[in-house]
């Protein structure tokens, strides 16, 4: 696993393991890309964050800091390592804690992008939506889910010919 684009490409991650499942080096590259043109000097917060290599992407590519919210053991280690391993530290944040409690609690445009990549299946994904609706913490949710999973109309999608997709979500 590595960063893909950006100022940090080509830097190796450490992985979490078999208990997270990452997002593929082409998806996150697709993901980050698809919001290029809002990156620059962008506060961003990364839902369900596993290694960080989302968010460090973003970061790479000219995101301003990076809080990430990350609750399982295995994960915040590799994330802790790969913050540190990029010398990234004065540029994130790393709460250990569910992301359904913490996104309850951020005010409108606590952000300027969201994104979540929560475990295929878990409804979690639903819940971080109801929330972002009740109140938009940022203009910009972007999600990677399961192609099977029902979302809202209004969001644009991409299909990556497996099981993943991303729809990104926007204030109007």
């Amino acid at each position: 696993m590595r960063i893909v684009g950006g100022k940090l490409a080509g830097r190796n991650l450490t992985s979490p393991g078999k208990a997270v499942r990452p997002t593929a080096e082409a998806v996150r590259d697709a993901w980050i890309t698809l919001l290029q043109d809002e990156l620059a000097g962008a506060r961003v917060l990364d839902l369900f964050a596993g290694s960080g290599a989302v968010g460090l992407e973003a970061l790479s590519r000219g995101a301003r800091f990076v809080d990430f919210v990350e609750n399982g053991a295995p994960a915040l280690h590799s994330l802790k390592a790969n913050v540190a391993a990029l010398r990234a530290s004065q540029k994130c944040r790393i709460f250990k804690q569910d992301a359904i409690p913490y996104v309850a609690r951020l005010t409108e445009n606590s952000y300027d992008i969201a994104l979540a990549d929560p475990p295929y299946g878990s409804g979690k994904l639903d819940r971080v939506i109801q929330q972002w609706r009740e109140v938009p913490f940022a203009p910009i949710l972007a999600l990677e889910h399961s192609k099977d999973h029902p979302l809202v109309p209004h969001g644009q999608r991409y299909d990556f010919g497996g099981p993943t997709r991303l729809t990104i979500l926007r204030v109007k």
